[in-house]
């Protein structure tokens, strides 16, 4: 599960300018984007955008945004969850508070949400069209699937 991180600097066709106001924004591998610096402890990639000029995280925009956390930690915590863990023991076994645990699956199902709803965007319309079938039963089949009432009152 690869997560963002120190990443060498030409994979930046996986990018995308996050400036909604930008021509190319959410247009990957556009050759629009470099990276002037790098920040924090981790060496986080600062993307610019060269047709807006704008300046972002490579983690904008991802479950990862924000978050102090190492990467193989997120993705460790994101494994127990998908595992079945609970919240609890998920927290337990990482060594971080549960806030911190709900927040990750809150933000990883919103990302997953809006993933999920972009693909089925693009997705080719089945050809078949939906499959309904029209259930009859008959009256002599449905007197005998009811339960039978007492008449007693």
């Amino acid at each position: 599960m690869s997560l963002g991180g120190s990443q060498p600097d030409n994979d930046l066709a996986r990018f995308c300018c996050q400036n909604p106001k930008c021509p190319d924004f959410g247009r990957r591998g556009q050759g629009n984007l470099t990276v002037p610096a790098r920040y924090g402890p981790q060496q986080h990639r600062l993307l610019r955008c060269r047709t807006c000029k704008a300046r972002f995280s490579e983690r904008k925009g991802t479950p990862l945004e924000r978050r102090q956390l190492p990467a193989a930690q997120i993705a460790s915590i994101l494994q127990h969850l998908a595992e079945g863990c609970g919240v609890r023991k998920t927290a337990r076994l990482c060594g971080v508070n549960k806030n911190t645990v709900l927040s990750l699956c809150r933000a990883a199902g919103e990302h997953a949400q809006q993933l999920h709803d972009e693909l089925v965007a693009f997705s080719p319309p089945d050809a078949r069209g939906p499959v309904r079938r029209k259930v009859v039963v008959r009256r002599q089949e449905g007197q005998a699937l009811r339960p039978r009432r007492s008449q007693r009152r």
